[in-house]
C-alpha cells in the first residue's frame, strides 16, 4: 500500500540558469516553465500544493486544444524497493497527476501517461520523486 502524503509542488524552471538578468530573459523561462508535481516516499498522493500547479497546467493545455499532454512519473532509486514497485509508483503518481488533469477540464484522449521509473542519473533523491506535466508531448 502507498503512503498517502505529498511533499510539495511547484514549477521547475530549468531555463532559468540559462537566462539573461534582464526581465525579458526572466518572463521567456516562466513561460517555458515545466510544471512539476512532488512526492514523498512511497507516497502517490497530492496535497494544495499539487493541486494549484495542476490547475495551471490544466489551463495551459486547455489554451492549446489538441496538443497531446505527456505525463511522467518518476521514483528515486532505491536499492530497498523492487524494480516493479518503482515502475507501479511511478504510474501510480502519475495517473493521479493525469486524474486531476481530466477534472481541470483537459479531455482524457490528449494525456499519455508515462510512467518512467526510477532515475538513474545523479539527483537528488526528492528530485527524483516527481511527476513532470509537459503540455505539447
Amino acid at each position: 500500500m502507498l503512503r498517502r502524503s505529498v511533499l510539495a509542488a511547484a514549477p521547475l524552471l530549468p531555463a532559468l540558469a540559462a537566462c539573461q538578468s534582464s526581465s525579458g530573459g526572466e518572463a521567456q523561462a516562466r513561460q517555458r516553465a515545466l510544471p512539476v508535481v512532488f512526492f514523498t516516499d512511497e507516497s502517490a498522493a497530492m496535497g494544495p500544493e499539487a493541486r494549484a500547479v495542476i490547475a495551471g497546467a490544466a489551463e495551459r493545455a486547455r489554451a492549446r486544444p489538441g496538443v497531446p499532454v505527456a505525463v511522467r512519473g518518476f521514483t528515486a532509486p532505491d536499492s530497498a524497493a523492487s524494480p516493479a514497485f518503482s515502475r507501479a509508483l511511478a504510474e501510480a503518481r502519475a495517473q493521479n497527476v493525469a486524474d486531476a488533469l481530466v477534472a481541470g477540464g483537459v479531455p482524457r484522449d490528449r494525456i499519455r501517461v508515462q510512467p518512467r521509473g526510477p532515475v538513474s542519473f545523479e539527483m537528488m533523491p526528492v528530485e527524483s520523486r516527481r511527476v513532470e506535466i509537459h503540455v505539447g508531448g
